[in-house]
């Protein structure tokens, strides 16, 4: 979803309410794919694809979706909301089958809409196929264009729907080479998991962009079998035990509970999105080999070692910002607290018709501990700054509730550059660090100092003791593959 939307059309006399997105001062989050295959035909896989789902929420919250697959034949059931809004126990019970995928969405590409809502489905001669894809096509438009002057048309703006055509119209060179013939033909990021009638697949973009991990099932009740998800905290979620990470460029064709891996691609430079660990992932989840949690409390101690300032107490902005304020604590000997207190059931969205009601919205989403912070000097720990406004608004109700001093140290660098890979971001204008110095904006939000970590010491908190190489498009500009248009 944008940050904002306009209601009502421009001819009539309604004033005009803007949809306000209470975490628009974030970077969105971008999908969440699930797959899983059961090596017993008599098994229900859809009730497994839930629970992983449910385990991937964070990742998108506008549409949920799973098909699954039985004789060849697939079967798809997706809506607007939450997973648990757009699923109960009929809407399973009717997706028989004992392999399925399934998605959670929050947009990037393409309107918020069912029409866009994953998985998506082809059905045609050879049979049926249904992807479910996170990550954004930097092609896209010049493939669907092509797709469409060879008679293919379109139900959807996402640019997922171009892979599931592209695969459809190869499928009869066989499974694997329509699958070896998209991703070669295709560009930008992408994780996808892929249902056939008797096959789960998973590939990575070659440089590795966006994540996706093996699991195995070894529960006798269900048979056994394999899982493909975007993070391991949903392997976990349905009692798998995690394997491996897909490996960037590869291709894993699941049939008949062997599991084939293919290289589709040259070895490129592998950049993983290093925003992952900062902000998106759940910290209970493993990435290419690194710990998300860990990687957030080394992150903090690194801000303690390059940033400290003498204070009372640190507090940490939920959730992503609360692991690095416990290592900050550590590495500097401030007392931790739990200061802000972050509203797990708040709507997404507020209608809001003024800039007054934006702020009023930031204000429901978070509140202050009075006693906790009151007559201390206080360090605030942020994953990123990305408008401003929740940092300057938490930096008014910590002042109001007797906060001797406000400063606010970010574990992550300044976000100046939008992100073309998956993630939704605002306009470069609208990054409020884009054309502000750290003393402008330390003056701008009310603080009494403001800090970012630096790239080195992001990357040093993302240290798995081996050679790793991640993207950093949206700190310091320069992005794996080549962007149309960024050059201007």
């Amino acid at each position: 979803m944008k940050s904002s939307t306009e209601l009502g059309d421009s001819g009539d006399d309604k004033p005009r309410q803007i949809i306000y997105t209470p975490d628009e001062d974030k970077l969105s989050e971008e999908c969440g794919v699930f797959g899983v295959f059961l090596n017993d035909p008599a098994r229900d896989a859809a009730s497994l694809a839930y629970y992983g789902l449910l385990s991937l929420q964070h990742r998108g919250q506008e549409s949920a979706g799973l098909a699954a697959a039985r004789d060849g034949t697939i079967e798809c059931r997706k809506g607007m909301g939450l997973v648990g809004d757009v699923f109960n126990t009929d809407t399973i019970a009717q997706l028989k089958g004992s392999s399925a995928v399934g998605h959670v969405r929050y947009s990037t590409t393409g309107s918020s809409c069912v029409e866009n809502a994953q998985p998506f489905v082809s059905r045609f001669k050879l049979g049926s196929i249904a992807v479910a894809h996170n990550g954004t096509l930097t092609n896209a438009d010049v493939v669907r264009e092509l797709l469409e002057d060879a008679g293919i048309g379109f139900i959807s703006s996402s640019d997922s729907e171009v892979i599931v055509n592209l695969i459809a119209k190869n499928y009869k060179k066989g499974l694997e080479k329509a699958l070896t013939d998209t991703i070669k033909f295709i560009k930008g990021s992408y994780a996808l998991v892929v249902l056939t009638g008797d096959s789960l697949v998973g590939a990575r973009d070659p440089n590795g962009i966006r994540p996706l991990c093996l699991g195995k099932l070894a529960d006798q009740r269900s048979g056994g079998g394999w899982i493909l998800a975007s993070e391991s905290c949903a392997i976990d979620a349905v009692g798998g035990e995690f394997v491996r990470d897909i490996e960037p460029g590869e291709l894993i064709i699941i049939n008949k509970g062997d599991v084939l891996s293919f290289s589709f691609s040259e070895k490129t430079r592998r950049a993983v999105c290093s925003f992952e660990y900062v902000y998106f992932a759940r910290p209970d989840s493993i990435i290419d080999k690194v710990d998300v949690y860990g990687s957030r409390i080394r992150a903090g101690e690194i801000l303690g070692r390059e940033s400290a300032v003498v204070a009372d107490l640190v507090v940490g902005v939920p959730d992503s910002g609360v692991p690095a304020a416990i290592g900050y604590g550590r590495a500097t000997g401030t007392l931790f607290g739990l200061g802000i207190v972050k509203s797990k059931y708040v709507g997404r969205t507020f209608i809001a018709p003024d800039q007054a009601a934006r702020e009023k919205a930031v204000s429901v989403k978070h509140n202050v501990i009075h006693r906790e912070v009151q007559g201390k000097r206080v360090v605030v720990i942020d994953d990123s700054i990305v408008r401003g406004t929740t940092s300057r608004r938490l930096v008014s109700i910590l002042r109001k509730a007797g906060a001797r001093e406000v400063h606010i140290r970010v574990c992550s660098p300044p976000v100046r550059f939008p992100c073309y890979f998956g993630i939704d971001t605002p306009h470069r204008k609208d990054l409020i660090s884009n054309e502000n110095s750290v003393t402008e904006l330390c003056k701008s939000l009310g603080a009494d100092s403001l800090a970012f970590i630096s790239v080195a010491g992001l990357l040093e908190s993302l240290d798995a003791g081996e050679e790793k190489s991640y993207c950093l498009g949206c700190f310091t500009g320069e992005y794996p593959i080549p962007v149309s248009g960024e050059e201007a």
